[in-house]
């Protein structure tokens, strides 16, 4: 009934202080709000909306981290701006709630607690501006509570901003937990309704509970891209969504871009060649790097591949049963990429990329719209610490051909001995030649078709995924 009606009045025009209204003129909605690090911003919108006292039960803040701790719990991790943090929050406050007044208020009654933790923009420093926020919420009356958490980066650059975008985003969380829940895809893309762009970056969601049983997070993630929410999505060896700042912190970054359709031997010794190259590097080890598959969804002009988000998912799976951790963005541009990265660390970023991808980077056509052109884009790939590594190709000749005979433009030949030169692009090696005769095109083909010598081709826990989850159109041999 909720959601037909949201249909018939249009939610986009909805106000926010209009969504708050509408939830506190319902009394079967009920809960608490608690927010800390970043004011009362959230539970200052639905007091302003009016008519708050049916629907707010409580609302507070526990600054102190001791406080905190005797209300909360200790955590495990430590800390005050976390996942673990925010889901302690959320879980005690709902219990509160139906303890309390679960016996006197209407049987109809839906309730809910709304949690925040924020590390807001401090006075006189450069900190790390995020949130974690997140409501465990009753789909029904009676029903099993579910929760919907997201990670938020706050883009502001004053507190007082900051503040009020959480207070919007808090408020959008509520009412889309309510009136889209039967759609996460419309849960995503209200929460930034009623906001400037480029104020908040949502690079996390987590759909839980007996709501939400059938959504698979790593897809759902993928449409926080798509829907212009953040640029990339990450994902831990495990097949769990990653926080990027937190993946990434006081990291050496490796990464390599493909389509990865599917991941095969070839692809895994460009990594692992990568790897022994990037290890060379001075302070850079096993220990202190992570090594990232990245896959853009765009094409070499930018425009969105539309690839399923089932097919990605698949992608993801067969990286993950190889350790790799995976990302999935919307960069075109190399030099866009390596400034994601710039974000998160300062230490040293490596590139491994093919002969043909060395090509594609020194043509000029790749460089429309960028002011400066081909230089701009050179110079925001290598400022510091920023290195590509190049895997050889067959020549014509069936001969190995390596970094150091890619052929440019004659203007530009001097720019490239001068990265050369400089150790901006370096070459790595291949260990098998034949290696050079995996095509994915060709196995894709081959998959149709059952089992057979295309599964020499990629590292057992991939061919055996693939028939086993029958992915990329794989049919078994009747």
């Amino acid at each position: 009934m909720d959601r037909k009606i949201e249909k018939e009045n249009n939610v986009s025009d909805r106000s926010t202080s209009q969504k708050a209204l509408r939830i506190n003129l319902d009394d079967k909605k009920y809960g608490t709000i608690v927010e800390i690090g970043a004011g009362q911003e959230v539970a200052r919108q639905f007091f302003l909306a009016g008519a708050a006292a049916g629907t707010i039960a409580k609302t507070m803040s526990a600054y102190d981290m001791k406080f905190s701790d005797a209300i909360y719990g200790v955590q495990e991790d430590r800390r005050y701006v976390s996942k673990n943090r925010v889901r302690a929050m959320m879980e005690q406050e709902f219990d509160l709630v139906v303890d309390r007044v679960g016996d006197i208020r209407s049987k109809s009654s839906r309730y809910f607690a709304y949690a925040a933790t924020v590390a807001a923009k401090s006075f006189n420093r450069d900190n790390e501006c995020h949130a974690w926020c997140g409501i465990r919420v009753q789909m029904y009356p009676g029903a099993e509570p579910s929760n919907i958490v997201v990670h938020v980066r706050m883009l502001d650059d004053n507190a007082e901003a900051q503040q009020q975008a959480l207070g919007v985003l808090g408020v959008n969380l509520i009412y889309a937990s309510y009136f889209y829940y039967e759609d996460p895809k419309q849960i995503i893309a209200s929460l930034t309704d009623n906001m400037k762009a480029n104020r908040l970056e949502i690079d996390s969601i987590d759909f839980q509970g007996p709501y939400f049983e059938d959504i698979d997070n790593r897809a759902i993630n993928l449409h926080l891209i798509r829907s212009w929410k953040t640029r990339g999505i990450m994902f831990n060896p495990d097949g769990s969504v990653a926080v990027p700042a937190e993946m990434l912190y006081k990291k050496n970054v490796l990464t390599i871009r493909g389509s990865f359709r599917p991941v095969t031997n070839l692809n895994v010794d460009m990594i692992e060649q990568g790897k022994k190259a990037f290890y060379n590097l001075d302070g850079v080890d096993k220990d202190n790097t992570i090594a990232i598959a990245e896959i853009s969804l765009n094409d070499a002009h930018g425009h969105d591949n539309n690839v399923p988000e089932a097919d990605l998912v698949q992608r993801i799976q067969l990286l993950n049963s190889l350790g790799y951790n995976v990302m999935i963005s919307d960069y075109t541009r190399y030099f866009s990429l390596r400034a994601y990265f710039r974000q998160y660390t300062k230490l040293q970023i490596g590139i491994v990329v093919g002969m043909i991808n060395v090509k594609q980077i020194f043509d000029e056509d790749s460089y429309r719209g960028v002011e400066g052109g081909i230089l701009e884009g050179f110079g925001k790939l290598f400022p510091d610490n920023t290195r590509l590594f190049v895997y050889p190709e067959l020549d014509e000749n069936d001969e190995i051909s390596e970094f150091t005979d890619v052929k440019v433009q004659e203007h530009l030949r001097f720019l490239y001995r001068h990265l050369l030169e400089n150790g901006f692009i370096s070459g790595i090696e291949c260990s098998d030649k034949e290696l050079f005769h995996v095509y994915s095109r060709e196995i894709l083909k081959k998959l149709t078709k059952g089992r057979g010598d295309w599964e020499t081709s990629l590292p057992e826990a991939v061919s055996n995924a693939i028939i086993d989850n029958k992915f990329f159109g794989y049919r078994p041999q009747k």
